[in-house]
C-alpha cells in the first residue's frame, strides 16, 4: 500500500509508504488522504491526526509520471475536483490538530503542506526544497503567502525564486518547524506530542486553533486558488514542458529560448 493510514487512541496516521519511489505521490494517494482527513473531520474519536514519511525520506513530491498523465486541465472538469485539490482543501481546512515529521527529503508539496499543519517537526536529516521555478511552473499550496509570511519576504523569495534545498536549522531558523530532532527519535517524539494533544479538551484546541486560523482563512483559500490556476496554464506551457523532457531525458533544461 502506497499510503498507510490508521486510527488508534484518538490520533489518524497518514503515512507514506512507497519508499521504492521516494514517497512520490500519485493522485490515488492525495485522494487517500483528502479522503482520511475529511472522513477525520467528522468522526468525533480522532482528536489529533499525524502525517508522517519514512526515516529516510518524507516525500519527493508529486509522482511526474503519473503528475504528467493525470493532472493536466480537462475541458470542462473543474479543476476542484482533481485529488490534489481536494487534499489541499482538507488539508487546509482541518478543524482538528495535525503534527507532521519530517525526516529525510520534503520536496515540492512535501515542503508546502507543512504550511498547513499546526506542529511541525523535522529530523537532523531533514531537506527541504520548493523547486517549482526550476520545473516551469509557479508555488502551490498558498506558498507563496504563507513562506512570507513564516520567513519574511527576502528568504520567501530566495527559496521559491531560485527553488534551492535547505536544510533542517534553516527550516527552524524560518519559522517552518517547531524543533530538530534526532532521526532515531523523530517519530516518537510526535507521536508523544499528538497524544498530549489528544488528552486535551478537544473543544479548547480546535477553538485556539481555529482563532490563531481565523484572519488568514480567506487569503489562504484566495492564495490556493490563483495558484492553481496559474499553476494549470503553466503546466501547458513550453518551459514546463522543456522542464519534464529534460527530466526524463537526465539532462539539464534549456530555458534560453523563452522570453
Amino acid at each position: 500500500m502506497d499510503m498507510l493510514i490508521n486510527k488508534a487512541n484518538g490520533i489518524l496516521s497518514i503515512e507514506f509508504n512507497r519508499v521504492e519511489r521516494k514517497n512520490a505521490i500519485t493522485g490515488a494517494m492525495y485522494q487517500a488522504m483528502a479522503d482520511a482527513l475529511l472522513d477525520a473531520e467528522q468522526d468525533s474519536a480522532v482528536r489529533a491526526i499525524l502525517i508522517a514519511g519514512k526515516p529516510e525520506i518524507f516525500t519527493a513530491g508529486n509522482d511526474l509520471d503519473d503528475f504528467m498523465k493525470n493532472s493536466a486541465p480537462v475541458p470542462g472538469v473543474p479543476a476542484e475536483s482533481r485529488p490534489v485539490f481536494q487534499f489541499m482543501r482538507a488539508l487546509s481546512g482541518s478543524t482538528k490538530p495535525v503534527v507532521a515529521a519530517v525526516s529525510g527529503a520534503a520536496i515540492g508539496i512535501g515542503t508546502t503542506l507543512l504550511m498547513h499543519c499546526d506542529l511541525v517537526y523535522c529530523a537532523d536529516n531533514a531537506k527541504f526544497s520548493m523547486p517549482f521555478a526550476q520545473l516551469g511552473l509557479c508555488p502551490e499550496f498558498a506558498s507563496s503567502l504563507l513562506l512570507s509570511q513564516l520567513a519574511g519576504y527576502p528568504r520567501a523569495a530566495e527559496k521559491l525564486l531560485l527553488g534551492e534545498a535547505f536544510g533542517a536549522q534553516e527550516a527552524f531558523e524560518m519559522g517552518l518547524v517547531a524543533r530538530v530532532l534526532p532521526a532515531a527519535e523523530l517519530r516518537a517524539f510526535a507521536e508523544q506530542q499528538a497524544a498530549k494533544l489528544v488528552a486535551l479538551p478537544a473543544a479548547s484546541i480546535r477553538t485556539t486553533k481555529a482563532l490563531m486560523k481565523r484572519a488568514r482563512t480567506e487569503p489562504i483559500n484566495a492564495a490556493i486558488a490563483a495558484e492553481n490556476e496559474r499553476f494549470a496554464a503553466m503546466l501547458l506551457g513550453p518551459e514546463a514542458k522543456e522542464a519534464f523532457t529534460a527530466f526524463f531525458e537526465k539532462r539539464k533544461p534549456d530555458f534560453s529560448k523563452f522570453d
